[in-house]
């Protein structure tokens, strides 16, 4: 059966940090771009930030020098740490694979795999 599963999302006060995970199941995970977008209430869905099988990065500007995405191949787990956490950080994060897919492009959300997300929420 082909899974992601997120898992870390919370509650966290501005200037904090979480750490999500995303644990792949069912897919061979090293060719796959994996990455994490995010959806706020009335809000379109965006990439946050994506890493491919050779582990090239990407990231939104708004999130650069705060986030880092990192995977883990033998675990089939990529992670995404999330520091100085603001209010405008406040969504729905979701994770996503798609084979082969260059990591500097998003794709939508017809296309490859998406877990159910984890909600994160910034507020004091």
């Amino acid at each position: 059966q082909v899974q992601l599963v997120e898992s870390g999302g919370g509650l966290v006060q501005p200037g904090g940090s979480l750490r999500l995970s995303c644990a792949a199941s069912g897919i061979v995970f090293r060719p796959n771009t994996m990455a994490w977008y995010r959806q706020a209430p009335g809000k379109k869905r965006d990439l946050v930030a994506a890493i491919s099988g050779g582990e090239s990065t990407n990231y939104a500007d708004s999130v650069k020098g705060r986030f880092s995405i990192s995977r883990h191949n033998a675990k089939a787990t990529v992670y995404l740490q999330m520091n100085s956490l603001k209010p405008e950080d406040t969504a729905v994060y979701y994770c996503t694979a798609k084979t082969g897919h260059p990591v500097d492009r998003p794709w939508a959300t017809g296309e490859g795999i998406w877990g159910q997300g984890t909600q994160v929420t910034v507020s004091s």
